[in-house]
């Protein structure tokens, strides 16, 4: 095979701006909303009906959308923040590497919209950890908050929330009670924060849904960790059939790492928790579905969704069998990397989709330019508003830590993944030949300079600071 040049390896080329067809246009600030499900891979989106109906034909799908660290905690740092990890510091989802204690919460994007002259509120999940020490903390910049506290953040029913200041537990976690549903809670909190908000001054409201993360709880412990769905919804994919593609339960994982190749094929019993897991997920999201579709009702009702940016995203992926790993996401392949990311707002184009590399870097900036606001750190995304197209590498992380645990970096680029991982090991996938990720090309002498370029990409990503 003929060597592969390495300006097909890294495009390191500048940001192209659009025309004027993707900016905002000149208008009041926008009202802003930023509505986050947990583990949601894009794969799932098809299930939801309204999020497609209603934001995706409505406005501007990004088809490469990817998350700096998939996990919970650091990713929803980068959100805040728009930093990577390396950056925000937050390299886990607990003491001491990571956790809601350690993001430095003075300079986030709440406060920075708070001070664009924005009402703040939000409703949900936030850190993980938020709430174990002082539970009736709020957040610096946020106006309204109904934040979930942990570890009740990961039930159902039974699940406690500081609003504003008070303390409210909603129902009983071994309970189903129709009324008292997280997802249908949270919606009905969403959708009175508009009604009185709205019209009356921009706004800039955070929506974050466990669904479809597992559950914690009464549920695991009596052997369920499979999201519970609404009781309106139980069944609704009972007999739906499990992607299998062609990573699925990989036959030959001689190219991967060694926590890889340690991994069993996927029994007939293994299969049957994932398939009732996947099931169980996606049951979850119906009333993720509902909830999108209320908020964007009640926008309407108020004559404020013409004015508003809604931006649809998930904290990372999940993976359900690809490459033998039965559940979970960290790792570096594509269902635990990729997102949804949907913008519905003033001066996008309906019905658009577009195969520019992006990531939850980019969401801070792109809530600031939406709404004017200037960030108090250095950040290292750049705004989707009016940014078109971009051609640029994008890092995946998640260490070093100190307790000398496993981790990797990796840089994805449109047509490559590098990952190099804290063993030593290497993993290098041209995904324009192999989407599924199922050749690691690291020791093929045609991919060698490949390589090379990749890796001094990667450290040059791995030490960036608002130039990246």
């Amino acid at each position: 095979m003929k060597t592969l040049k390495i300006v097909a390896a890294v495009a390191v080329a500048g940001l192209a701006l659009s025309s004027g067809s993707a900016a905002l246009a000149v208008q009041a600030a926008p009202n802003v909303i930023v509505f986050m499900t947990d583990d949601q891979n894009v794969s799932s989106l098809e299930v939801m009906p309204n999020v497609r109906a209603l934001l995706a034909q409505q406005g501007v799908t990004y088809t490469n959308n990817f998350v700096s660290y998939p996990l919970c905690c650091p990713s929803r740092a980068t959100y805040l923040t728009g930093q990577y990890p390396h950056n925000h510091d937050v390299m886990w989802n607990t003491a001491p590497d990571g956790g809601y204690y350690k993001l430095r919460g003075n300079e986030t994007l709440p406060v920075w919209m708070s001070r664009a002259g924005y009402q703040t509120a939000h409703i949900g999940k936030y850190l993980n950890g938020y709430g174990t020490q002082n539970p009736l903390e709020i957040p610096l910049g946020w106006g309204e908050w109904y934040g979930s506290i942990d570890p009740t953040t990961y039930r159902m029913w039974g699940y406690t929330l500081n609003e504003n200041g008070v303390l409210k537990t909603y129902g009983q976690d071994n309970v189903e009670d129709p009324a008292l549903y997280q997802t249908d809670v949270y919606r009905a909190k969403a959708v009175d924060y508009i009604n009185r908000k709205a019209p009356g001054g921009p706004f800039f409201l955070s929506v974050a849904t466990l669904a479809p993360h597992t559950e914690g709880g009464f549920a695991a412990n009596n052997g369920n960790r499979n999201p519970r769905p609404a009781p309106r919804h139980k069944g609704a994919f009972g007999d739906r059939a499990l992607p299998k593609p062609p990573s699925y339960d990989e036959v030959d994982v001689s190219d991967k790492p060694a926590h890889i190749r340690a991994l069993p094929r996927i029994s007939a019993m293994s299969e049957a928790q994932i398939t009732k897991t996947y099931r169980s997920r996606l049951e979850s999201l119906l009333a993720v579905d509902e909830a999108v579709a209320a908020i964007v009702n009640a926008l309407q009702a108020r004559g404020e969704l013409a004015n508003t940016l809604f931006i649809f995203t998930s904290d990372n992926g999940w993976l359900q069998g690809e490459h033998r790993i039965p559940s979970g996401k960290i790792h570096p392949y594509e269902e635990s990397i990729r997102v949804p990311l949907i913008l519905r707002g003033p001066g996008l184009t309906a019905n658009t989709q577009r195969t520019a590399q992006v990531s939850n870097i980019d969401l801070a900036p792109t809530v600031l330019a939406a709404g004017g606001g200037t960030p108090g750190i250095v950040v290292d995304g750049h705004s989707l508003l009016p940014l078109s197209t971009t051609v640029r590498p994008l890092l995946i992380e998640t260490g070093p830590r100190p307790d000398g645990s496993r981790w990797y970096a990796a840089v994805r680029t449109p047509r490559f993944l590098y990952v190099e991982h804290s063993t030593g090991e290497r993993e290098l996938y041209d995904m324009q030949l192999d989407p599924f990720q199922l050749r690691s090309r690291h020791n093929d002498p045609a991919y060698q300079e490949v390589r090379a370029s990749l890796a001094v990409e990667l450290h040059r990503l791995m030490a960036c600071a608002g130039n990246c």
